[in-house]
């Protein structure tokens, strides 16, 4: 009977046949994806805008020189791609080499004979052979003698015969033969101690290290690698002092964990420290280096935030010593200060829940903010914004403050006619000046929108405890746009935002006093401020619709059976008057017939009309449903768009930091009165042309005017944040007391106590008491 039958591939075709499907299921995806390949910018124009001053100079050198590793990376990773393919081809060959052999067995050509050979000649090519290849002769061969008297068997026996011609083989139908694709010395048994050891190696210790060494980076770093025992730090100190100043924030940020040797084996300790550290602490003053809080008084914790102060004010340090520790703590700043905006907004979340006892004001997670500008900068609080054009100094800022200009801000000088620009800053070379143009000229210059909604179909006005829906579209151009144009409304933005935000304070007050109503008639209003408008409601005129609707079709029955009633009392007063009694009889029958068919036909009617409202509800609610379902679509694809995209924007102009760095901004809504955050920080890292999002929260629970500032801040360059104020007119919140789903019929009430008699939890022993 057939079966089936596994054998180890002894000759090893199969084997190189599975090696070769798996090295080129592996090889080809990894060469496409990880082949090195060069950037696809125009070197050209890249050579010909980037800024050629000192400090840029000096950093693309350290970054080329950097760069010389990951080059030989590349090298290496090429040659190892080719001598794959080159294994790759070699398997190929093989495999083209392999010959399966597979074929019907032949008792003819065993003998050597033609198909249809007589017997005579079967017993003679089987005698020639015996004598050959018998194994007692010396040319014998026993295999093939085996061979031979199978044939001779298989032609001569009619049994045999029989069964080779229906089967294919004079033994029977054969069992179906499996070959495993492995080679046959692994199973063998003078091998056997090695492949155990092979796989005690890999099961038993490389793969424990491996999820050991994954485990304990798990469970010491978070998401963003920063350190869980950092997190803590900063859970503390935000909570402990909920309105910290800039200062304060730096001195939290030096005491991080990541600058601990005992945290972080990349630190290096040197005996220089105890001599270079306290020299350079005596020309950082207001350092508080005697803080007695730990760690902040911790020697790493104090020797950080040196070198941050000597980074701020672009002090020269040593080059072998300080400087290499100043740019290694300034590359893992940018990740810290995300974490503690993250902290920052987690604790604001734990205070409305009032899980968290102080909520950190807003100036607090500002602050934090103006930190990151700061450190990708290289420049201090007080400092000028101009300073993060190449080649301007310190010196050379008092001539742009005099009686007849006033440049304190990057879009002043980009406002400038092209003569004064060049005249302000004659005293430098030309080449410096085009390197002052092009950095400006490559600066961002976003433009923002904000619309505030209320995501409901029947009313859309905002009422208290809604979710409001702040929706924010973001435009980015460069700087460039704004060159030879006198006049910037952008300029005067800042401006106009605080005067808005007063007079949205005094409006706020005077409500608390109640004392608008009262205010003096003769008093103008400012002259930026326009009428408002109450806005129309496309919610109340559907409703409105609707309800005269249902007012008419009543109205309209009424009537009409007031009209039938009197022309039948004028039909009976005229029968009365007849004299014959038949012609009476006959004009009452009449009547009533007619009566009967009026009462029939206002009947219908009215049946019609409920019947025709019943079908535009249902069809206005399917419309209704299939818009609502469309909308959140809309939403559910505009929260998951910066998720798909990829995290790349625009280059950032920093020579002071040691990296390549890439646009981010942070986009928010705060209640500057109340000095809170209403909404957590939104990071955007793919603003190129055009952004879209929205920010959602709770509307105030009690009605009134109340205003918000949606504000757009920068993570690399100062004075570059922008704020919108958005004011909410929240209204009382509606009592619904009856909805066109809850409106069931009597029928259906009395149709579903009939049927369900009995309950879905009764059991028999219920049925068996009522018995």
């Amino acid at each position: 009977m057939p079966g089936m039958q596994f054998e180890y591939d002894e000759e090893g075709g199969t084997f190189f046949y599975f090696l070769f499907s798996l090295w080129g299921l592996v090889l080809i995806p990894t060469t496409y994806y990880f082949w090195p390949r060069k950037p696809v910018d125009d070197e050209k124009d890249k050579k010909r805008r980037e800024c050629n001053c000192d400090p840029c100079v000096i950093k693309r050198h350290q970054l080329k020189s950097s760069t010389k590793w990951a080059r030989m990376k590349e090298k290496i990773l090429k040659i190892v791609f080719i001598i794959a393919w080159i294994i790759f081809a070699l398997l190929a060959y093989k495999v083209s080499q392999i010959h399966i052999e597979y074929q019907e067995y032949d008792p003819y050509g065993e003998l050597g004979l033609d198909v249809g050979a007589t017997k005579e000649q079967i017993k003679k090519a089987y005698k020639q052979l015996s004598l050959k290849y018998h194994p007692d002769k010396a040319t014998g061969d026993h295999k093939k003698f085996m061979k031979i008297a199978k044939a001779y068997t298989a032609l001569t026996n009619e049994e045999t015969r029989k069964i080779w011609e229906e089967s294919g083989d004079p033994d029977g139908p054969g069992v179906t033969r499996f070959g495993i694709a492995l080679p046959k010395w692994i199973v063998e048994k003078q091998n056997s101690m090695w492949v155990l050891l092979v796989y005690g190696l890999l099961f038993m210790v490389l793969l424990p290290v491996v999820v050991g060494v994954w485990w304990y980076r798990s469970i010491k770093f978070s998401k963003d690698q920063v350190l869980l025992d950092t997190t803590r730090l900063y859970y503390y100190f935000f909570q402990k002092n909920p309105n910290m100043i800039l200062k304060r924030v730096i001195m939290v940020l030096a005491g991080s964990f990541e600058f601990d040797k005992f945290h972080n084996a990349e630190i290096v300790e040197r005996p220089s420290d105890n001599e270079e550290v306290p020299m350079l602490i005596k020309h950082l003053p207001n350092l508080d280096e005697k803080n007695k809080e730990k760690p902040l008084c911790y020697p790493y914790s104090v020797k950080a935030r040196a070198l941050l102060h000597a980074h701020f004010q672009r002090l020269d340090l040593p080059p072998d010593t300080l400087a290499i520790d100043q740019e290694y703590i300034v590359k893992k700043c940018p990740y810290l200060v995300n974490e503690m905006i993250n902290v920052i907004a987690q604790l604001v979340a734990g205070a409305h829940r009032n899980a968290v006892q102080y909520m950190p004001r807003l100036e607090t997670i500002e602050n934090c903010m103006k930190v990151s500008q700061m450190l990708i900068q290289a420049v201090d609080v007080r400092t000028s914004p101009l300073l993060q054009l190449p080649h301007l100094t310190q010196d050379m800022l008092k001539h742009f403050t005099t009686k007849k200009r006033h440049i304190q801000k990057i879009r002043d000088l980009i406002g400038m006619k092209e003569e004064d620009r060049r005249s302000l800053l004659r005293h430098l070379t030309m080449d410096e000046y085009r390197d002052i143009i092009n950095v400006c000229a490559s600066l961002p210059y976003v433009t923002m929108e904000v619309h505030s909604t209320v995501l409901d179909d029947e009313d859309t006005s905002i009422t208290a405890g809604s979710i409001v829906t702040v929706e924010v579209s973001l435009k980015r151009q460069m700087m460039e746009v704004l060159f030879d144009k006198e006049e910037l409304s952008h300029v005067d933005e800042d401006q106009d935002n605080l005067a808005i935000a007063n007079e949205d304070n005094e409006s706020n007050k005077d409500q608390e006093n109640e004392t608008e109503e009262n205010a003096d008639t003769n008093q103008k209003a400012p002259v930026w401020q326009k009428p408002k408008k109450q806005p129309k409601k496309k919610g109340g005129n559907q409703k409105n619709k609707k309800a005269k609707q249902a007012y008419n079709w009543k109205a309209a029955a009424t009537t009409q059976e007031k009209k039938e009633s009197s022309k039948q009392d004028t039909e009976k007063q005229g029968n009365e008057v007849a004299v014959k009694d038949e012609e009476e009889r006959e004009d009452k029958d009449d009547v009533s017939e007619r009566g009967a068919e009026t009462d029939e036909e206002t009947n219908a009617s009215d049946g019609e009309d409920q019947r025709e409202d019943r079908l535009e509800s249902s069809s206005g609610r399917h419309e209704e449903d299939e818009e609502q379902w469309k909308k959140y679509q809309e939403e559910a694809k505009k929260e998951q768009q910066l998720d798909t995209k990829v995290k790349e924007s625009h280059p950032v102009h920093c020579p002071y930091y040691g990296e390549e760095k890439q646009e981010g901004w942070w986009l928010y809504v705060s209640d500057k009165k109340n000095h809170m955050l209403i909404t957590a920080p939104v990071q955007i890292l793919t603003l190129k042309d055009e952004e879209e999002l929205t920010l959602k929260f709770s509307a105030p629970h009690k009605p009134g005017l109340y205003s918000y500032t949606v504000c757009l801040r920068s993570d690399c360059y100062v004075d570059f944040d922008q704020s919108k104020n958005i004011r909410l007119d929240v209204k009382e919140a509606k009592v619904i007391e009856d909805h066109p789903q809850w409106d069931i019929p009597d029928d259906e009430d009395d149709k579903d106590k009939d049927e369900d008699t009995d309950s879905d939890y009764s059991t028999d022993f219920d049925e068996s008491d009522e018995d």
